[in-house]
């Protein structure tokens, strides 16, 4: 059975950091780009970052509000990948689901080339 199980998230304050894992079971990681999503109230899910498998260059690619403060990294062996967060601001209040992936590099993007699909963890940024 396929599943990719999430762990992490809570509530913090403004400028804290918080990490999120990700563990893939049923599947090998390392053939998969590893992505993260994040879906505020009324709002459209929005893309966070994708570390892409190793045959497609093995390079982190991040959406703009999150690049410079997030970071994405993989441990293939653990079949397990972090969303680390820092400088953490209310902006960033939402569900965040990680996801895997195998498609071109085009579409790593679109949430809606994404196969298998976290359940999903909340985080507040509030004072």
């Amino acid at each position: 059975q396929v599943q990719l199980v999430q762990s992490g998230g809570g509530l913090v304050q403004p400028g804290d950091s918080l990490r999120l894992s990700c563990t893939f079971s049923g599947r090998a990681l390392r053939d998969y780009h590893m992505g993260w999503f994040r879906q505020a109230p009324g709002k459209e899910r929005e893309f966070v970052g994708t570390f892409t498998r190793s045959g497609s260059g093995g390079r982190q690619y991040y959406g703009d509000s999150v690049k410079g403060r997030f970071t994405i990294s993989r441990d293939n062996a653990k079949n397990t990948a972090y969303l680390q967060m820092n400088s953490l601001q209310a902006e960033d209040t939402a569900v965040y689901y990680c996801a895997t992936s195998q498609t071109a590099l085009s579409g790593i993007r679109d949430a809606s080339n994404y196969i298998h699909w976290g359940q999903g963890t909340q985080v507040t940024v509030s004072s």
